[in-house]
């Protein structure tokens, strides 16, 4: 449980400065740090208000929750700020963190909300609070972890005041599960170290004939590609700085540090045969994700190693999740009734929703590459392009996702992943027979035995004819032999 929070002054005096000097009533928005298991205490880096939704109305507004305000003369307008309750839009919120949290590198989380408000409005929005925390909680989750606690810090401006509260996701979150900590701020950003690691991954999933309604998706054999390599990534050491991590002692040089992290051998998997009855096809996924990880002074190697695990199963799934939530936003009535092309397929289903099981031609699938842009101090926080896009859709993110500012350098975005992480999917026969193409038929698919059976008569043949040479050559030796013996004794 976290007892303290020290949140970083020089980014919470900002935020203090630009809500003070605007006329907003109310504000909500999400809390960037870290929640540390091993110190028992909580980091904060920035706050980053939640935009407007699509309708252009803000997240959080004020409202009077006394109806008869009216009849009741001047003691209810002295009474008015009592009586106000906050009104908070939690789906867009949630939604906000969702977003949020695929910028974020190790290290770094939604650890919980902000709210700028009255202490009165604060009391008496004590439900509605928590029901955005929780769902703040289950849009970005933390992976890996067991935390059932998330942060939601007050900022009051009558009178000026900074007060943290812990709250713990339970199944029924009321006001009960809000706790006072104890809160303060200092230099949070400048102890932070630096962590970096490149991870090379090269997965072959086979695609499953269709059994009864279990169609297999692009999107569900990634899913469970990217949960293979978390399990892998479980059981992996850990070498930091060219030195195995094998106790939990804290970083103590400065500077960038590199992770290289060693898989264990696969002694206990088991091999599985496939023929042509199980599997139909492979699915090829391979690339490299750099990752970074941001580990306080105190904090020992191992929460780094796991900090760097734990981001590059985040950036993984991130990239099929941007995937999917573009063709959730293309889809529409005119996509369902598409056209049909020869193997069954239509031809407005989008790459990652078709069927596998139909699929009779090699396909492949860039997923977006990860980018690294300066935000606070030392740090980054990145974004995902996909090749048709621009820096200017970068900048266009970062705006209205995390209040930056518009203008930055662009020569100061790293671009360590040159190419996307590809997706192929390819016919079995083009996997296990080369040589054989991926639209043969059931009745062409006996054709490379015949292949191998003709390739091994010819090499039966060419057999014979050197036994043949061989013999020749031996007796035609033999008779020169005694051609010799006869000429030295004449």
């Amino acid at each position: 449980m976290v007892k303290a929070v020290v949140g970083e002054e020089t980014r919470l005096k900002l935020t203090e400065d630009r809500l003070a000097n605007s006329s907003i009533p109310a504000q909500v928005g999400l809390v960037i740090g870290k929640l540390s298991s091993t110190l028992d205490r909580g980091f904060v880096f920035d706050l980053i208000p939640t935009p407007p939704n699509d309708a252009g109305d803000p997240a959080c507004s004020l409202v009077e929750s006394n109806k008869d305000d009216k009849k009741k003369g001047t003691k209810s307008k002295a009474q008015s700020s009592d009586s106000s309750s906050l009104v908070i839009d939690k789906d867009w919120v949630a939604e906000h963190a969702r977003q949020v949290s695929r910028m974020l590198l190790g290290g770094m989380k939604v650890v919980g909300i902000y709210i700028w408000a009255s202490d009165s409005a604060f009391k008496n929005s004590t439900f509605t609070l928590c029901q955005t925390i929780k769902g703040v909680a289950e849009a970005a989750p933390f992976l890996e972890t067991d935390w059932d606690e998330r942060l939601i810090i007050h900022i009051c401006y009558s009178p000026r005041r900074w007060t943290c509260r812990n709250c713990s996701l339970s199944s029924n979150v009321t006001s009960s599960s809000l706790r006072l900590c104890d809160f303060k701020m200092g230099r949070v950003l400048n102890s932070l170290q630096t962590f970096s690691c490149l991870y090379d991954f090269d997965l072959r999933l086979p695609i499953h004939h269709k059994r009864g309604t279990n169609v297999q998706t692009l999107t569900n054999v990634l899913r469970h590609g990217i949960s293979v390599l978390a399990k892998e990534l479980r059981g992996a050491k850990a070498i930091v700085d060219g030195n195995l991590v094998v106790n939990d002692e804290p970083c103590t040089s400065d500077g960038l540090h590199e992770i290289e992290l060693l898989l264990p051998f696969k002694k206990d998997a088991v091999t599985e045969a496939y023929s042509l009855r199980d599997v139909i096809g492979l699915l090829a996924f391979s690339g490299s994700v750099c990752s970074y990880a941001y580990l306080n002074s105190k904090e020992p190697l191992s929460q780094a190693v796991a900090d760097i695990k734990e981001d590059i199963i985040k950036s993984l799934q991130s990239r099929l999740d941007i995937i999917c939530d573009e063709v959730d936003g293309d889809t529409g009535p005119a996509d369902a009734g598409g056209e049909e092309v020869s193997d069954g397929i239509s031809t407005e289903t989008p790459i990652s929703q078709l069927s596998l099981q139909l699929l009779r031609k090699t396909c492949s699938l860039s997923l977006p590459r990860r980018v690294f842009v300066p935000w606070l101090a030392e740090t980054f926080v990145c974004d995902y392009l996909q090749q048709s896009e621009t820096l200017q859709v970068l900048k266009d993110h970062l705006v209205e996702l995390l209040s930056m500012e518009a203008m930055f350098d662009v020569s100061t975005v790293l671009e360590p992943e040159v190419e996307a992480p590809p997706v192929i999917t390819k016919s079995f026969w083009d996997v296990a027979v080369p040589f054989c193409s991926a639209s043969c038929s059931s009745s062409e698919k006996t054709v490379p035995e015949l292949s191998m059976e003709k390739s091994s008569g010819k090499v039966i043949k060419s057999t014979n004819v050197n036994i043949i040479l061989a013999a020749f050559f031996l007796v035609l030796s033999i008779l020169v032999g005694f051609f010799l013996i006869a000429v030295r004794g004449s």
